[in-house]
């Protein structure tokens, strides 16, 4: 083929196009000469997501994958056929490719460099406005696909901080069960060796007492400032077996010294380890039922918070209070602030109910809260306020991590942008908390940055302005 023929071939390949139909000869001549048309087997790829945007690429036959990092995987986000084309966002806005785009099979592309690009969108209008609907319409679509997934992802995370949270209490029950079981079986055994003990009047008499405390309902358990080692000491001297199993119990209980000492006046000799013996495992019962007791009241505290945090079975709009919204979602996120957050509280004491998407609200408080811990890597101040003002609350959310440097800060709410490494966050995050309060509650989100502090302000009203009905929740969060 000629070099005239071969050039021919490419003008109509590229009259074929629909992006550039209505070209005139002498545009797509000179698109033609600025443009490169090559081939790629199955498997390569064309687009490296993060690499720098500087071509578009229009499929001419075949069809490429686009797929974005996520973790250690890629999520599939479309396909691209003959006549579709890519990489217009990164070309336009001069920022790196925000996604990967591999062939699937033998495909034939035309590559077209930034000043190519330039010249036919100032030469034909058209171009530029289907380029701009061919962009609104891929955001659109892209946007709400990772959305979703990042909600998924949300959801998974906290699906298991909330198992790591359950498992410990759930783990001490049936420890604590076991234990239980065991201490009920020696139980009749340390009480027929009592029974057996022909008893003073005296030494009856403060048994009696000793049954009363351990049977009294809700009976404190008051750990002791006692060494434990003096008390086993004095425990061996009295004769009594095993002070070591002993005297831990006595001391978990608020026992003390001179309590085992008046103990060991009324009961001599044998009776005395007869009786520290059964008290031991009466003791370490009532332990075990109060460990029981305090594991199950913590996992029906992590169950409240997630039903509140979810605002199940409640209307879409509900009237929410502040302080138990963000202490929920404090709650929902302790496994992340445990490693070393310290977290300060500073809620007013007028602070009044508002009208709100509850579940919304919160998810806005858990991307704030994240990011935050995430800048201080896990360990520093979380800092977090809520006041009126006037027809409007504040809530602010600071932490004293490093701050966001001044180059990125004008664009963190912005989609898809993020300063974490390749494949850990979709950069969504603060797009959807400004979008949520913003869009769906009419309110205002900023924040103010230093190095070692940075502040997130969320003002909502009180009272939610109604959107009309025309108004659906896909226009608002677009």
């Amino acid at each position: 083929m000629t070099a005239g023929t071969e050039r021919d071939a490419l003008h109509q390949v590229i009259r074929q196009v629909p992006l550039f139909a209505a070209l005139t000869d002498a545009e797509i001549e000179q698109l033609g000469r600025a443009s490169r048309r090559f081939a790629v087997a199955a498997g390569d790829v064309v687009i490296e997501e993060g690499a720098a945007g500087d071509s578009l690429f229009v499929v001419l036959d075949g069809e490429l994958e686009v797929s974005k990092r996520e973790g250690d995987r890629q999520t599939v986000l479309a396909a691209r056929g003959a006549g579709e084309v890519l990489g217009e966002m990164s070309l336009l806005q001069q920022t790196p490719r925000t996604a990967s785009a591999r062939a699937t099979r033998q495909t034939d592309l035309l590559e077209i460099g930034p000043e190519a690009f330039r010249t036919v969108l100032e030469s034909d209008p058209a171009v530029a406005s289907s380029i701009l609907r061919t962009m609104a319409g891929r955001l659109r679509s892209t946007e709400a696909s990772l959305v979703q997934r990042e909600k998924l992802a949300a959801l998974g995370t906290l699906a298991a901080g909330l198992a790591h949270e359950l498992n410990n209490p759930a783990a001490a029950i049936q420890r604590a069960g076991q234990y239980l079981s065991e201490a009920f079986e020696q139980w009749p055994r340390a009480t027929a060796v009592l029974r057996a003990i022909e008893l003073t009047p005296a030494e009856q008499e403060q048994l009696g007492e000793l049954e009363r405390d351990l049977a009294a309902p809700g009976a404190a358990e008051a750990q002791s400032t006692l060494d434990e080692r003096p008390l086993t000491s004095r425990l061996e001297a009295l004769g009594v077996a095993e002070p070591w199993e002993v005297a831990p119990v006595l001391i978990a209980s608020g026992w003390t010294l001179q309590q085992v000492e008046a103990l060991a006046a009324i009961f001599p000799g044998a009776h005395l380890d007869a009786v520290l013996q059964w008290l031991r495992i009466g003791l370490t019962a009532r332990q075990l039922i109060g460990e029981i007791r305090r594991s199950a009241q913590a996992i029906s505290e992590i169950v409240r918070a997630v039903k509140s945090y979810a605002y199940l079975d409640q209307a879409p709009i509900q009237n929410v209070d502040l302080r138990a919204s963000l202490e929920d979602t404090l709650m929902i996120l302790k496994h992340k602030l445990k490693q070393g957050v310290q977290v300060e509280r500073d809620f007013a004491s007028d602070l009044p109910p508002i009208e709100a998407y509850g579940g919304e609200l919160n998810q806005v408080w858990t991307n704030l809260i994240d990011n935050a811990v995430q800048a201080m890597d896990g360990k520093g101040m979380l800092q977090l306020r809520a006041r009126r003002i006037g027809d409007e609350v504040e809530v602010r959310i600071a932490d004293n991590g490093p701050g966001i440097p001044p180059e990125i800060a004008p664009r963190i709410f912005e989609p898809f942008f993020t300063t974490k490494a390749q494949g850990v966050g979709t950069g969504l995050g603060l797009h959807i908390a400004h979008n949520i309060v913003v869009n769906r509650h009419r309110g205002r989100i900023d924040f103010e940055t230093q190095p070692g502090r940075t502040e997130f302000r969320v003002s909502l009203p009180i009272r939610l302005r109604r959107e009309p009905e025309s108004v659906t929740k896909e226009q608002t969060d677009g």
